[in-house]
């Protein structure tokens, strides 16, 4: 498959505003893809070089992309660097300049999708003395035999800002329409990316074996599993009733989610975040331990990475843990912020997939192989079969500084990548106003007026996720809690990934300044959830959706440890509001 061809597609899904227009185009796209070219044109249409677990990253900063770009079409690099202000984008820079090239151009063969990924592939393991002008090198020979439309694709994937706003969702539902001309086949590719986390290997086993070959996919060591997500109850009696009258109770820790891989005789250990990225490099301390303190030969753990006062016995703030995912100074911080992993299920044992396995078995067979030394240890729980023993296991926990706990059906599976009510999370008690918090994504932001007119940011507009539709939908514009240094900071990173036109997968009623790329998430609390015509949130056939009344940011803002389709669910949200107006019918 010719690079052009997939640069034409790019283009067309740059310019829609509808997801199922968006996943026409990329059905299309998979249906010219040749063997062997399925996993690069996924990854690529990803804006990634592999699975993200492989942290793979091409280390092209903006200017020496402009000194690329120079080179290739003949033009000064003040030039370059003069139009990219301008433009703001310099990608489409190295489109226009691609056309107007003052060099010439002998183009005898034209780039296939695996050279312009397999060129990439080289730039991201060049190191070492001399390695950027090789990684320039490298970059200029794409691009002196590119178009100009592949010119701006190939330079905005250098940079990491190929931003087609494309979810995981949106390609397992085009890889199906390709595959059987419908949704039929979504669910069980969807099953095998929960247990592979690796869309580029769905879709190559897909091409070359059809749905019955994704079907079959297996757990693996090293390919992290989709964690398992928990729904919300109100109240311990509602819980226990879903639960059919007994459930595990595990305390909720609010730290970092750790996925542990560990193969003993290769003395290896892999740690993966709750977005799959690798963490093995910030967490020594809990690598180690798994070596030490785990009595199994190959394993899957799951469980949450958290700082802990062992003076005082108390759990540090997430604000604290977050601090250990870093790049630099590693070694600092595991030292003035070491963390226990407090394990709280088994995935995979001695080749065993134990994803199938009741929650029962699952747990005993955690508590074997955790030996002692004192890092890994399993979460606290208790059984509980009465509300009263819930609602005070609840309330020592709160107590202790964890956010709640997390109840848990005794014969349940492990339901990788899905929310079920298999798991049920109580955090806070609800009083009739919203006391929980939410996390939103940002879909647009505002320019600042008044006072905030010199910091040209006056607020959010965020949004909730639809995970049937894969949408994310407005439900509430944030315009307090803002301190300058955030208000700068908002800015700045807002505008890297400003948009044209609204991205397809969101839906809004309501129209800010500027829209941005579905990709940041935010804490925030409100006072309550309303009824609204002005938010698409579960908005029903009248037009009324639901919004936050009095929205403001808590924390730091940005929860760097989510992506965008880890916010809260406009299912949660309507729940949350028939949860509020229960407990005030109650209360009078």
């Amino acid at each position: 498959m010719l690079f052009e061809e997939v640069a034409f597609y790019y283009q067309k899904l740059e310019a829609v505003s509808s997801r199922l227009t968006m996943i026409d185009i990329l059905a299309g796209m998979f249906g010219k893809a040749k063997r062997g070219e399925m996993r690069p044109l996924i990854y690529m249409t990803q804006g990634l070089l592999g699975p993200p677990f492989e942290s793979l990253d091409l280390g092209i900063a903006e200017k020496f992309a402009q000194q690329a770009v120079a080179a290739a079409t003949g033009f000064s690099k003040e030039e370059v660097v003069a139009l990219s202000r301008k433009a703001g984008d310099i990608g489409s820079v190295a489109e226009e300049l691609a056309g107007k090239t003052r060099l010439r151009r002998i183009r005898s063969e034209k780039h296939g999708i695996s050279d312009v990924f397999g060129t990439m592939l080289k730039i991201a393991g060049t190191s070492g003395q001399g390695s950027q002008e090789a990684k320039i090198h490298l970059l200029v020979s794409l691009l002196s035999a590119a178009s100009p439309l592949e010119s701006r694709y190939i330079i905005r994937f250098a940079l990491g800002k190929l931003r087609l706003g494309v979810g995981d969702a949106t390609i397992l539902e085009a890889l199906s329409k390709n595959a059987t001309g419908g949704r039929e086949a979504k669910q069980a590719l969807e099953n095998a990316y929960n247990i592979c986390g690796d869309l580029g290997k769905v879709g190559e086993i897909l091409a070359e074996s059809g749905v019955g070959g994704a079907a079959e996919l297996k757990v693996s060591l090293f390919n992290p599993i989709r964690p398992a997500l928990a729904e919300r109850l109100p109240t311990a009696e509602e819980i226990l009733e879903k639960m059919h009258g007994r459930c595990a109770v595990e305390s909720k820790y609010d730290g970092l989610r750790a996925q542990v891989h560990m193969d003993r005789a290769k003395k290896k250990v892999e740690i993966f975040s709750r977005n799959l990225e690798r963490l093995t490099p910030m967490l020594p301390d809990i690598a180690a331990a798994a070596l030490s303190e785990i009595n199994a030969d190959k394993v899957i753990i799951e469980g949450e990475a958290i700082a802990y006062d062992e003076a005082t016995g108390e759990f540090r703030p997430f604000q604290e843990t977050i601090q250990r995912k870093r790049k630099h100074g590693i070694e600092e911080k595991s030292l003035s912020i070491p963390l226990h992993l407090f394990a709280f299920d088994l995935m995979y044992l001695d080749g065993e997939d134990y994803l199938n396995k009741p929650y029962h078995e699952r747990r005993a067979g955690l508590e074997s192989i955790i030996g002692k030394g004192g890092i890994i240890l399993p979460s606290d729980r208790i059984l509980a079969e009465k509300p009263g023993e819930l609602e005070k296991y609840f309330e020592e926990q709160v107590g202790n500084g964890l956010e709640g706990i997390v109840a848990k059906g005794l014969d349940s599976p492990y339901v990788a990548g899905a929310r079920k009510f298999s798991w049920i999370k109580l955090k806070r008690s609800y009083k009739g106003e919203l006391s929980d918090t939410v996390d939103l994504v940002i879909i647009g932001y505002y320019l600042g007026r008044g006072q905030r007119a010199e910091f040209q940011f006056g607020g959010l507009l965020a949004a909730a996720y639809d995970e049937k539709k894969d949408v994310f939908e407005s439900v509430t514009r944030i315009g307090t809690g803002f301190s300058e240094e955030q208000m700068k900071s908002f800015k700045r990173m807002l505008d890297k990934i400003k948009v044209s036109h609204k991205p397809a997968r969101v839906d809004s009623v309501v129209v800010p300044d500027f829209w941005v790329e579905p990709t940041y998430i935010v804490e925030v609390r409100a006072d309550e959830i309303t009824r609204s015509p002005m938010h698409a949130c579960g908005k029903d056939s009248s037009g009324i959706g639901y919004a936050l009344r009095f929205p403001r940011i808590i924390s730091d803002g940005v929860r760097k440890d989510k992506s965008a389709e880890d916010a809260t669910t406009t299912k949660e949200i309507i729940e949350m509001f028939g949860q509020q107006r229960k407990i005030r019918v109650e209360d009078k």
